[in-house]
């Protein structure tokens, strides 16, 4: 992707990100939702053309989504598309691989979830080893004339009890709907979607106003360079933290808030 499409990912990620780090929606559920989108949207072009129509406005194309997708998804996914047609792209090809990677990220947040991403990672990228040794599985899996549901039925015979489930639900989609791509491509760039999961950490930022956005990208860079890893700020107004800020990254809390310091000179004025 380049230009509108790039921009316009990149704001659907930070969208997914905010709504997936909270545990109470369900990540399963929604890789699910997207995915269904994305064949809707890969199968219906006149759809896709009107929903990436520069001229017409975006809460127009988010409202025709809602319409479409009333009753068939959770509010939540539906909200998710309808924000995604609010941008700008450059192909009308873009928006439904945006929405195929989300539908993948999703999967791979609910395998983070129970820490089992690393081994997602690691399945998936044994997996496109075995698949390029072997001819005989990568012509079964790649055959047009088979139905997905065969296709499906192999895959589990193969993964089903020996790999994690999110690995099989992932190379599932990817042959049942490869849109184009090798099914080695496929592969490493669902490997590729892991790495770059697992490697993202989340820090929980509570301020007593709002942050700008020149301290949010300061925050953020001065969290990445300490942790060494690409950093997500969830944000959080709390006027009792009185001025500076309050960061939490997993289990460990950096305090610089007013009030922090207050109550750390009266501990120490007690003893």
């Amino acid at each position: 992707m380049n230009g509108a499409s790039r921009e316009a990912l990149a704001a659907a990620r930070e969208r997914l990100d905010a709504l997936t780090d909270s545990t109470s929606v369900d990540a399963t559920r929604l890789a699910d939702e997207l995915a269904a989108v994305t064949a809707l949207l890969d199968r219906e072009v006149s759809l896709r053309r009107v929903l990436t129509d520069p001229a017409q406005p975006g809460e127009a194309k988010a409202e025709l989504v809602g319409r479409l997708l009333s009753g068939r998804v959770s509010g939540t996914t539906a909200d998710l598309v309808a924000g995604l047609v609010r941008s700008r792209w450059s192909r009308s090809r873009d928006l439904v691989d945006a929405v195929e990677e989300l539908a993948d990220t999703a999967d791979l947040t609910a395998a983070q979830r129970r820490g089992a991403l690393d081994d997602v990672e690691d399945e998936l990228f044994r997996f496109g080893r075995i698949v390029s040794s072997n001819t005989a599985l990568r012509a079964a899996l790649t055959d047009r004339s088979a139905s997905a549901a065969a296709k499906s039925e192999l895959l589990h015979s193969l993964l089903g009890g020996r790999a994690n489930p999110v690995t099989e639900r992932l190379v599932t989609r990817l042959v049942s709907a490869p849109r184009g791509r090798s099914l080695e491509a496929g592969l490493e760039s669902l490997s590729k979607l892991a790495a770059e999961r697992r490697s993202r950490m989340v820090a929980v930022v509570t301020s007593a106003v709002p942050l700008s956005d020149v301290q949010k990208q300061r925050l953020g860079a001065a969290l990445t360079r300490l942790y060494g890893h690409p950093m997500h700020l969830n944000l959080d107004v709390d006027p009792e933290v009185l001025g500076g800020v309050r960061v939490q990254v997993g289990d460990e809390i950096i305090n610089g808030s007013i009030a922090d310091r207050l109550e750390d000179v009266s501990r120490r004025m007690a003893s």
